[in-house]
């Protein structure tokens, strides 16, 4: 095979005709031409004027969709955009607060899909060393014929980066998406790897996203990268931040399993900007991956946590509820300014933790996830939190429950009013989302629910009852949430995962129908 490309191009701003111009020079240096059923699927995971800088810019989006347009092979049958926001949000609030739905009118004839709303289709696994046989992705990324992926150059306090391997996690529904978002997340989005490879690859660094994923701090990189293999790409972004790609462990695992290289001798590296000077621009970048001891060192929130089921006793889990509650935190200090100081005293506990437990009698002691167990002495009494974690083989995504933000309301306030003369509360699930730490912390803290802020709220509601209303009538009409099987293609590339294909050949697997 040909090196892999990584095209790194200087761009100083979010002008529209720019960044046409420079991904339809990448598309044409790549002799990449979109055809059958083109999909671009940016990072949308949230928007708007509290988070500006989490997601792909919709002026990045339009450059690239009218770039796609003029490369376009006469037969093309559709050029769309899909994505799945973060859990328990509308996509269609996040497009709405994003500007995609104005960017989609300007540029003619571009579909929106939005994931959680599509049938969702079985997609079997094969591969060696995978975590379960099948799981379910949106019906237009299974039938995508050219596959264009548009992430935010960002860091996360999960994965340490979000380029294109981890944007991956928008391409399943809430209910698929959360199992084995633990620690087994890398594993995970190595997985989802085996559904679809990009032909192309461009991400939105202009503004890059540093230390966190929902409330990035924004990073004046002026800088777009393109490229036509996802391993090889995320290794580019990660040495022009210092990391070393294989430290990154979704990017390492994806490097084993065969889905590109990491060595820069074995990239074409090309562009105007040379890897040098794209390095000096971000010699200051900041990764997101910090335990949450340490994150919360000098709040009202101390914070414990102990290894994941089966781990050793150093062994954190960067997947799941810890980074949630970091992310938490972030999301309320937007929406309240004083919500480090209206916090009482609070010691918050995940996993396997067996150290001390500093609290004092009043103060709120919450054991957050199924596997978060704890023995021993506080403020003076005994406590005994039993783990309930069931270990992940025998969750079943065919069975997964749905996620519901309002009904995570009810029960949120329902177990903080039973709890409100009791100084342990336990939360339950694996992972406790965002949205549910998000939650907890507002009947905790007393603090303003980001759901109910006036800037947010009439449009949250509005795009909450549609998509449930269209969710219903699909239901009801016969539209299926699950199809089994594989799906067809509109061209005559092997079938995904066959059986006979035992070996790593992930760059020739795609989705078929029978």
């Amino acid at each position: 095979m040909e090196k892999p490309t990584v095209m790194i191009r200087h761009c100083p701003d979010y002008n529209v005709e720019r960044i046409q111009g420079i991904i339809s020079e990448g598309l044409d240096t790549m002799d990449l031409r979109p055809y059958g059923r083109t999909l671009l699927k940016p990072n949308v995971v949230a928007s708007g004027q509290h988070f500006p800088h989490a997601y792909t810019r919709p002026e990045f989006t339009e450059g690239v969709l009218r770039a796609l347009k003029d490369r376009a092979h006469p037969d093309i049958q559709e050029i769309a955009v899909g994505e799945r926001c973060g859990i328990t949000i509308p996509t269609r609030f996040a497009y709405k607060e994003a500007g995609y739905y104005e960017m989609a009118k300007r540029v003619d004839g571009v579909k929106l899909y939005h994931f959680e709303e599509e049938t969702q289709v079985e997609v079997p696994f094969y591969h060696k060393d995978r975590l379960r046989d099948y799981t379910f992705t949106p019906e237009p990324i299974a039938k995508a014929d050219f596959f264009v992926n548009c992430p935010k150059f960002k860091a996360h306090p999960w994965t340490t980066v979000t380029f294109s391997l981890k944007s991956y996690i928008g391409i399943q529904d809430d209910r698929h998406r959360l199992i084995d978002h633990d620690h087994k997340l890398n594993e995970k989005v190595a997985d989802l790897q085996y559904i679809i490879q990009p032909q192309f690859i461009a991400i939105d660094g202009i503004i890059a996203g540093e230390g966190r994923m929902l409330t990035p701090i924004p990073f004046d990189l002026k800088l777009t990268l393109m490229g036509n293999n996802q391993v090889a790409f995320d290794a580019v972004c990660c040495h022009i931040i210092g990391v070393d790609p294989l430290s990154v462990e979704h990017i390492r695992l994806c490097y084993e399993r065969g889905f590109g290289p990491v060595d820069l001798s074995e990239i074409n590296i090309i562009g105007d900007v040379d890897l040098a000077e794209a390095k000096k621009r971000a010699s200051a970048f900041r990764v997101g991956l910090i335990r949450v001891e340490e994150y919360f060192e000098g709040s009202n929130i101390q914070a414990y946590a102990g290894p994941y089921p089966g781990g050793k006793k150093d062994d954190y889990c960067w997947g799941g509820c810890p980074g949630a509650m970091e992310e938490a935190i972030e999301i309320l200090r937007l929406f309240d300014s004083q919500t480090d100081e209206k916090m009482p005293s609070t010691h918050i506990v995940f996993g396997a933790y067996d150290g001390e437990i500093d609290a004092k009698a009043g103060e709120k002691v919450v054991f957050i996830g199924d596997c978060t167990q704890f023995k021993g002495d506080i403020a003076g009494q005994p406590v005994d939190i039993p783990s309930v974690y069931k270990d992940r083989s025998s969750l079943d995504p065919r069975n997964a429950p749905g996620t519901d933000i309002y009904k995570k309301m009810t029960a949120m306030e329902w177990k903080m009013w039973n709890s409100r003369k009791k100084d342990i509360v336990r939360l339950t699930g694996c992972p406790v989302s965002v949205a549910e730490q998000v939650l907890l912390l507002v009947k905790v803290g007393k603090l303003k629910n980001p759901y109910f802020d006036p800037s947010q709220a009439l449009g949250f509601t509005w795009c909450y009852f549609n998509w449930r209303t269209r969710s219903l009538l699909d239901r009801l009409f016969g539209k299926p949430y699950q199809r089994l099987g594989p799906v067809e293609r509109g061209d005559s590339r092997p079938a995904l995962n066959q059986p006979e294909n035992q070996e790593n050949t992930p760059l020739e697997w795609r989705p078929t129908r029978e």
